[in-house]
């Protein structure tokens, strides 16, 4: 099949860790490269944001990335990209109809979806929306501090209607797009994957004490990661360091987490090593212990099962799909978002039991192999690709092993 991909602001080129740079470029990245991988032509199409970007850039074998000039060619914050949109479509679908017409397209994210069904419409292409993060839960957590856009969320209750399919990413989702309106007939729950070769337990780690217990985090330094709730958690696990990979390593939230650090009497246990890139990532896991993902809200939460894969347990905020992905008391623990208490008891019980970390970092190895590889999400995918475009296509290797 030829599959277009529409991710209007995550390039799958970008380097991760930046404001608006980290799940969703890893996520379509991957799987443009699973499906590649499985045989289909895949187009990835993102916004211009820089003019010395070339027109069509490859990713890989049957990969390309096209960078569609909608608005000034530089880098945007994503919530400023709506009145674009509509240049952004009119772009696809004169592509479309002179140049290469897919057979589906896969919009990620609201705006890339209000994009492809314009451009979908006009070209009589299928399209399937995919929104990893919704507003209402947004709105919900962050209040008056959420900067989207006014209509986001009837955007998204209208796209939710508008697409031939909704590909959602955990159960939770399900019931958030229920409340919204979205007609549960509408939705197909495939979950986000991981790279099982690269994130594996076999490998180098990067060095540290081995007299300590490291605990891992691995994320965009914004205040609804939750990493202030581990750093407060941090004097209930004695002796334990706490090393946050993220950015940006200085700015307000680096202030206030070296601030709650002090605070609590662990300033000398607390490590903020920035943005790592991509291809450091597993060595970093494999050098943790545990690994705590404490959201307030996750759409799904990539970094735990990155961990899992390496063979890490994880301690999680049980929100969103980390609450699909994290099988309590299996894989690791879940708590309560932002309770740093219960959070801390979590962080003691496992730091203290090296059996039961052992136990939970080899199921964890397991699921993440035989329910979250890349190749077998992919052709999930590619099989509701083809239901919906009416073509056919077959199960891959990898999938059916």
């Amino acid at each position: 099949m030829r599959i277009a991909m529409i991710s209007e602001h995550a390039s799958p080129l970008a380097a991760l860790g930046g404001i608006d740079a980290g799940g969703q470029n890893a996520h379509v990245a991957e799987l443009a490269g699973a499906l590649a991988a499985a045989g289909h032509e895949v187009r990835v199409y993102t916004r211009r944001d820089s003019a010395d970007l070339p027109a069509v850039m490859p990713m890989g074998e049957r990969i390309d990335v096209v960078h569609v000039p909608a608005g000034p060619a530089c880098v945007l914050p994503k919530d400023e990209l709506l009145p674009f949109m509509g240049e952004f479509a009119e772009w696809l679908a004169a592509n479309w109809r002179t140049e290469w017409r897919p057979d589906v397209v896969h919009a990620h994210f609201w705006m890339s979806g209000l994009a492809a069904v314009t451009a979908g419409r006009r070209c009589d292409v299928p399209v399937l929306q995919t929104y990893h993060a919704l507003g209402s839960v947004k709105r919900r957590h962050q209040g008056s501090a959420d900067t989207s856009p006014p209509r986001r969320i009837a955007y998204e209750r209208e796209l939710g209607r508008a697409v031939d399919r909704v590909i959602v990413q955990c159960h939770d989702e399900i019931r958030e797009l229920l409340r919204l309106g979205v007609p549960r007939s509408q939705m197909t729950l495939v979950p986000s994957g991981v790279n099982v070769e690269r994130f594996s337990p076999d490998g180098p780690a990067v060095a540290r004490d081995p007299k300590r217990t490291r605990i891992l985090t691995v994320a965009r330094l914004v205040e609804r990661k939750g990493i202030e709730d581990i750093v407060r958690a941090l004097p209930a696990v004695p002796g334990a360091e706490l090393v946050v990979v993220g950015g940006p390593a200085e700015g307000e939230v680096a202030t206030k987490l070296r601030r709650a650090a002090a605070q609590s009497g662990v300033a000398d246990r607390v490590v903020l090593a920035g943005a790592v890139p991509a291809h450091e990532m597993p060595q970093w896991y494999r050098s943790a212990d545990i690994v705590a993902a404490t959201p307030w809200y996750e759409p799904f939460g990539l970094t735990a099962l990155e961990a899992m894969s390496c063979g890490v347990p994880v301690v999680a905020s049980s929100v969103g799909g980390l609450a699909d992905t994290v099988v309590d008391g299996v894989t690791g623990d879940l708590v309560p978002p932002r309770d740093p208490a219960r959070l801390g008891v979590a962080l003691r019980r496992l730091a203290s039991d090296e059996v039961r970390r052992l136990s939970y970092a080899a199921a964890a190895v397991d699921r993440a192999l035989h329910s979250y590889a890349w190749p077998r999400i992919a052709d999930r995918l590619a099989q509701v690709y083809a239901s919906v475009a009416g073509v056919a296509t077959e199960p891959t290797r990898e999938a059916v092993a």
